[in-house]
């Protein structure tokens, strides 16, 4: 994984603006992003990206908009399904970390853990909290894995994982990997 890419999302050219019924006034001295750091300077091997402490109040419209950026590349994977149907994601632990820098103060909560009638599925539900300095919105989205499937980890943490990325596809982030292939 590439973090400099993670840090030249940041830094994107604008996208469109996007709807924002609910923004609030921006105040003309808004607080300064953190600096982070060079590829060079954190190569994964213990370095770890710190989040902001200070100043982490943003309205609600600016971290949706930030959100909404495309993800570099160089953080997307790609999984080859059984059928040879290839899926590109954003491993949860990179959703996370984008999370944690544009939108420090969000939360998120399993709601709830189904198994199917059958025992051979289990789906859960995950929600994701934005709080802005002016709002807070939420999205909540299901994952569903296998019980048989033992690729990695538990089935649980699979489709916890699944409903955690799609329910922040939901709120903007890399959204755009569900809309490349509709042109």
């Amino acid at each position: 994984m590439a973090l400099g890419a993670l840090a030249r999302l940041l830094r994107l050219a604008p996208t469109p603006r996007l709807a924002r019924p609910f923004a609030a006034k921006v105040r003309a001295s808004r607080p300064q992003e953190p600096e982070l750091p060079s590829e060079d300077d954190n190569d994964f091997a213990g370095g770890e990206l710190t989040a902001p402490t200070e100043g982490i109040g943003k309205p609600l419209a600016e971290v949706l908009k930030e959100l909404g950026k495309r993800v570099p590349d160089s953080l997307v994977k790609t999984r080859v399904e059984n059928n040879g149907f290839a899926i590109k994601y954003i491993p949860w632990h990179i959703v996370n970390k984008i999370l944690n820098i544009h939108a420090p103060e969000w939360s998120g909560e399993v709601r709830s853990i189904v198994y199917s009638f059958d025992g051979k599925t289990v789906s859960v539900v995950y929600r994701v909290t934005l709080h802005g300095i002016d709002a807070e919105i939420y999205r909540e989205a299901t994952g569903t894995a296998s019980v048989d499937d033992t690729s990695y980890g538990d089935p649980i943490q699979k489709a916890e994982a699944m409903a955690f990325r799609r329910a922040c596809a939901r709120l903007g982030l890399g959204l755009h990997l569900y809309h490349e292939d509709m042109s």
